[in-house]
């Protein structure tokens, strides 16, 4: 049954005040339902699922097909929606036109600044590497202006080169090592790099691009979920630094200010040696990178490789990387007891290192973990590729366009 018309319609032939603003946020919310619909559909690396077709998105989002239609010419016409060829149809009517995440149109950029290296990544909408840029160096009590301003000329020339090939850069995110307030994107302190009070989207110059900055454990967290882990895990980030972040329900559990997760900064022995943080006996002093090469009778510039060749050949190697296992399992308890989350997956160097560390952290695991017993600790290796905080930085820019695909459309 049609509506009876308003008295303003019937004297002005108009639809009432606010009428288009609710026709306008409708569309809006029906523009995200299409587009959510469509990518989460989308086949990835560990998934072979068959694209969806436009009868498909309207069943999925009990929109008419007509509307859905209409929405996905206008995802189609901003280039953040492709269609494949048709489809053979099982029974009569018109082939299916299989709707995928459009290639190499929008994409999103990952920035980092590691101890050891600087980094710019680029993901478009399909999640392909569209482009990589990783410039190796130290930068232990190195200057936060000159690294940012470096950091920034490296992702300004990466994202040249990809407008020049037609792609438009959504945004970018940068992971630091640090605490970063998660409210104001000022990092508070990186006590490997030496910074503190640092405020760095404007030291890296990229005018108008809009620039969110993160702590790396936890973007390298986000570019696990598009694999087969658990929904709710702990993920640990080894490297000279250890970070970690804990997601629950596929989200980032963040707290007040985003600063947990330093697990780096537990203790394990309160009369061990100083930590760059000032206290003493950090877990960084018995498992980070730099405390497993000195253990292993390696040089401190020595390449991951190195070590992993040193593990396949040296018995001495393999106590001091037990030894780190046994320090980060003692330490890796003491956050299962408290959160409850039962599996741990170990990433940055730790995923090469997995091999010849799960079998301790898991053993202290089991040992200290009340609930052990009842839920088997669950530890793995990272699936995300090398520099994974590049990755997830660049996947929050995206998911935050297939989040509000009407600014684009």
């Amino acid at each position: 049954m049609t509506a009876e018309p308003t008295t303003t319609q019937r004297a002005t032939g108009r639809p009432p005040a606010g009428s288009a603003s609710r026709q306008h946020t409708l569309r809006e919310r029906n523009l995200r339902l299409v587009a959510r619909a469509i990518y989460d559909a989308a086949p990835s690396q560990t998934s072979a699922a068959t694209p969806p077709s436009r009868a498909d998105v309207a069943a999925a989002t009990g929109l008419t097909r007509a509307t859905v239609s209409t929405l996905v010419d206008h995802l189609v016409a901003a280039r953040l929606v492709a269609e494949l060829a048709p489809v053979s149809a099982q029974r009569a009517g018109r082939p299916a036109v299989p709707l995928v995440p459009a290639r190499r149109t929008v994409v999103g950029l990952g920035l980092e600044v590691n101890v050891d290296y600087l980094g710019v990544r680029a993901l478009d909408l399909s999640g392909e590497t569209v482009a990589d840029a990783v410039e190796h160096g130290s930068f232990h009590d190195s200057d936060p202006t000159t690294v940012l301003t470096r950091l920034g000329a490296l992702a300004a020339d990466v994202a040249t080169r990809l407008q020049a090939d037609g792609m438009r850069v959504a945004g970018a995110r940068l992971a630091l090592p640090g605490l970063v307030d998660a409210r104001t994107g000022e990092l508070e302190v990186a006590p490997n790099l030496g910074w503190s009070s640092v405020d760095p989207v404007g030291l890296l110059g990229l005018g108008g691009l809009p620039v969110h900055v993160a702590n790396e454990a936890k973007l390298a967290a986000l570019a696990e979920l598009s694999g087969d882990v658990p929904p709710s895990f702990l993920y640990v980030s080894g490297d000279v630094g250890i970070g970690a972040a804990i997601v629950v329900d596929r989200a980032l559990f963040l707290a007040e200010r985003g600063w947990n997760g330093e697990v780096g900064h537990v203790v394990v022995d309160p009369a061990g040696p100083r930590c760059s943080c000032g206290a003493h006996g950090c877990l960084e002093q018995y498992a980070g990178k730099e405390a497993v090469l000195l253990a292993a009778g390696l040089p401190l510039d020595a390449p991951l490789r190195g070590l992993v060749a040193a593990l396949e050949a040296d018995d001495g190697a393999r106590d001091a990387l037990r030894r780190a296992g046994r320090a980060l399992g003692s330490a890796l308890a003491d956050f299962v007891n408290l959160t409850g989350v039962s599996t741990v997956v170990l990433g940055g160097v730790y995923t090469e290192l997995e091999p010849w560390l799960r079998d301790d952290v898991v053993a202290v695991l089991r040992e200290r973990v009340l609930a052990a017993p009842f839920a088997e600790p669950d530890v793995r290796a990272a699936r995300a590729s090398q520099h994974a905080a590049l990755t997830g930085g660049a996947r929050e820019v995206l998911r935050e366009v297939v989040a509000d695909p009407a600014a684009w459309v």
